[in-house]
C-alpha cells in the first residue's frame, strides 16, 4: 500500500526517563524535520495551561512506557531491515495493546477510562514523529513510516476464519476538529472500533467475527487508497471474505443514524492537517470500481432501528444533487429524501460529503466493482460525543458515560447487522432533508 505522502508526521516530544525502559539517545532524532499540522498539536496545551494534552492523555492510558521503549529501541536498529521490522512490530503492538485495554484485558495500564479512543491517537503521533525524525535511513523514511501507520491502524491485523462462520469488518476515525479548544476531543466511532475488533457476536444467524481498523481523518489517506487497500483486500479472499462491511462514524447530536446513499462528492471541509479537497471522489488505483453518482445501502436497517439503546436510531434518507449536473460544484444543491435520478451529480450523499460519506462510497465501491451482491453494506453514524463540561478538564464521569453508551449501542447495532436480511420497509423522513445534512460536522453544501 502506498501511504507515504499522507502519513502523520508528528511532532517531536521530549525525551523522558520511564521506571524500567531506557531512554532514546537525543542525538538520535533530528528536531529540524517538518511538521505537519497534526503532528505540532503534540506540543498544543489547554487555554487554562497545564501539560501537553496528546502526551498527558498517553500517560494517563499507561502507554508512555511503550512510547519510550520504541523509541530506544530505534536509535539501536543498525540495518534497514531491522528497522522495518521494529516499526512494523511497533505499530501493530500499539494497535493490539491499545484494543486489549479498551476490551479490559489491561488493567495494568494507567487510570483513564478504556472506552477512551484518544491514547491511541496520540501515541501513534508520538512514535510516527519519532520516525519522521529518526536520522537513520532517511532513504527508507517513507516506507518505515507506512509499515508504522498501517500496523497502528489495525490494517494488517485482519483475520478472518474460514468456514462457515459469519465475518464482520467494521472501521471507525481518529478524533478530528481538533484545533483551538477541540484538543479534549474524542471520536466515539474510534472507541467503537477499538471495543469491536476480535469480538465474537451471537446474531440470529448465528456467530459473527468481527475485525476492525480505524481511519485517519486526513483527505491524502483516501486519495492513496487506504480504504480500498483495507476493505478490498478482505473482499478478495474468497474463503474469507467478510459477509458485512460497515462504515462508522460520529454524526449528528442525540441520535444514531443508518445512511441510505453515498455519494461521489467531496464538500472540502479542512481534515487534520487543515488541507480542503473540493469535487468528485477520485477513482482507486488498481481496484475494480463502477462509476456511480449514488450507492444504496444494504444494511438490514429495519432491525437495527429496533435496537434499544441509550440513543434513538434512525434511517437517513437524506441526498443532495448539484442543480445543473453539467457544472458540478456550482449553484445551491438540492437536497431530497427520495432517490436520485439517472444522470444527476451527487452534491451530498446521506452521510454528507465529509470523509465519512466517502469511506461508506469507496467500500461500497469496490464491494459492487467485485461484483459481490450478497456481501452487506453501508454505514453508521453515532451520535455527536460532545466534550468535558469543564474547558480545562481532559475527562468527566458524564463524558466517560456517553461515550460507553455509544459505544455499548454499537455493539448491538452491529450485532443486528451481522443477522443477515430483513424486510427493508421504507420509512419517511422525518426532518428536512437538508437540515438532516447541514446537522453533520464536516458537510459543506453549496449556498
Amino acid at each position: 500500500m502506498r501511504l507515504t505522502a499522507l502519513l502523520p508526521l508528528l511532532a517531536a516530544v521530549p525525551l523522558v526517563a520511564f521506571p524500567g525502559v531506557a531512554t532514546a539517545a537525543p542525538g538520535c532524532f533530528d528536531a529540524a524535520v517538518p511538521l505537519t499540522v497534526e503532528e505540532q498539536r503534540l506540543t498544543a496545551t489547554l487555554p487554562a495551561g497545564g501539560p501537553a494534552v496528546g502526551p498527558e492523555l498517553v500517560r494517563l492510558a499507561g502507554l508512555d512506557p511503550l512510547v519510550a521503549e520504541v523509541k530506544h529501541d530505534l536509535c539501536a536498529a543498525r540495518t534497514p531491515r531491522r528497522a522495518e521490522r521494529l516499526v512494523t512490530q511497533a505499530g501493530e503492538r500499539l494497535w493490539r495493546t491499545a484494543v486489549d485495554r479498551a476490551q479490559g484485558r489491561r488493567p495494568d495500564l494507567g487510570t483513564l477510562d478504556r472506552f477512551d479512543d484518544r491514547p491511541l491517537y496520540w501515541a501513534r503521533l508520538q512514535l510516527s514523529s519519532a520516525i519522521r525524525q529518526w536520522k537513520a535511513f532517511p532513504a527508507q523514511r517513507d516506507s518505515l513510516l507506512a509499515a508504522f501507520d498501517r500496523g497502528s491502524r489495525g490494517l494488517g491485523d485482519v483475520r478472518f476464519p474460514a468456514g462457515k462462520t459469519r465475518r464482520v469488518m467494521v472501521s471507525g476515525f481518529d478524533p478530528f476538529q481538533l484545533n483551538g479548544q477541540g484538543l479534549t476531543i474524542s471520536n466515539p466511532a474510534g472507541a467503537s472500533a477499538l471495543q469491536l475488533d476480535g469480538r465474537v457476536l451471537d446474531t440470529p444467524s448465528g456467530p459473527a467475527v468481527v475485525q476492525a481498523v480505524s481511519f485517519p481523518v486526513v483527505w491524502g489517506y483516501f486519495d492513496d487508497g487506504i480504504v480500498e487497500a483495507a476493505y478490498g483486500t478482505a473482499l478478495r479472499d474468497r474463503t474469507r471474505r467478510p459477509d458485512v462491511v460497515l462504515t462508522i462514524s460520529q454524526g449528528r447530536p442525540g441520535r444514531f443514524d443508518v445512511e441510505r446513499w453515498a455519494g461521489a462528492w467531496r464538500g472540502g471541509f479542512p481534515d487534520n492537517n487543515n488541507a480542503s479537497v473540493t469535487g468528485g471522489v477520485p477513482a482507486a488505483a488498481g481496484w475494480p470500481q463502477p462509476d456511480v453518482q449514488f450507492i444504496e445501502t444494504t444494511l438490514p436497517y429495519a432491525r437495527m432501528l429496533a435496537v434499544p439503546g441509550a440513543y434513538p436510531v434512525n434511517f437517513n434518507q437524506a441526498f443532495c444533487v448539484w442543480p445543473d449536473a453539467s457544472n458540478p460544484g456550482v449553484g445551491t444543491p438540492v437536497c431530497r429524501a427520495d432517490a436520485p435520478a439517472p444522470g444527476e451529480i451527487a452534491a451530498s450523499g446521506g452521510g454528507g460529503n465529509y470523509l465519512s460519506n466517502e469511506s461508506m462510497y469507496r467500500v461500497n465501491r469496490i464491494r459492487l466493482g467485485l461484483g459481490l451482491t450478497s456481501v452487506v453494506g453501508g454505514h453508521l453514524h453515532t451520535p455527536v460525543l460532545g466534550q468535558p463540561a469543564d474547558p480545562a478538564a481532559l475527562t468527566d464521569p458524564a463524558f466517560e458515560s456517553r461515550r460507553q453508551a455509544i459505544a455499548t449501542q454499537v455493539i448491538a447495532l452491529t450485532t443486528a447487522a451481522a443477522g443477515g436480511p430483513d424486510a427493508g420497509i421504507r420509512l419517511q423522513q422525518a426532518e428536512s432533508p437538508r437540515a438532516a445534512l447541514e446537522s453533520l460536522p464536516g458537510t459543506v453544501l453549496g449556498r
